[in-house]
């Protein structure tokens, strides 16, 4: 009688962007799905990146890929890449083995994780960058205020040039006649 040895296996989903989009949890069952119709225990599972492709396949010209971690016994490969090739979601499937990765090598930032980290980090910035932008231009305009001045405040629009002429000294305008 033979044992079945599980071991750890690494595959990278490849599907449409828009359905990913769309649908991202009915993508992930399918997958999930293929993996437990096999016998597969999931390790991880997470979206590695979306990127254009370097050709089009059946007409889709960018994929999203999936990231999955998954122990299953060898001779289960054929029948998850035999269902990854039959689903229409599932453009493409590689499967890899991955019995030299340790824990902290599947749990590491995906690209798609490291642009959403950096997004927030920079968005994080710009907030402390217009808040101290904000501060420096309230410093700079009290110390632009003469002293006693402070709570005065003219209301009035700056009058043009040569508006300092009253109603009665300005020359008469003679209406023409047609």
């Amino acid at each position: 009688m033979k044992t079945a040895v599980k071991k750890l296996y690494e595959g990278l989903f490849l599907v449409d962007s828009a359905e990913a989009a769309a649908d991202w949890d009915g993508v992930i069952v399918r997958i999930e799905n293929i993996l437990q119709k096999a016998g597969a225990e999931i390790v991880s599972m997470r979206k590695w990146d979306e990127r254009k492709l370097a050709y089009e396949i059946n007409g889709k010209a960018r994929g999203t890929y999936i990231l999955c971690y998954f122990s299953v016994e060898g001779e289960r490969i054929r029948q998850i890449e035999r269902d990854s090739q039959l689903s229409e979601q599932i453009i493409r499937v590689l499967i890899l083995c991955a019995d030299h990765m340790n824990r902290e090598d599947i749990e590491k930032d995906t690209p798609a994780v490291q642009v959403e980290t950096s997004q927030q980090q920079a968005g994080r910035a710009d907030e402390v960058e217009v808040r101290q932008d904000d501060s420096e231009r309230d410093e700079e305009l009290e110390e632009s205020v003469p002293e006693g001045e402070e709570d005065v405040v003219s209301l009035e629009p700056p009058k043009p040039a040569g508006a300092d002429v009253s109603e009665s000294e300005r020359p008469e305008q003679k209406e023409s006649e047609d």
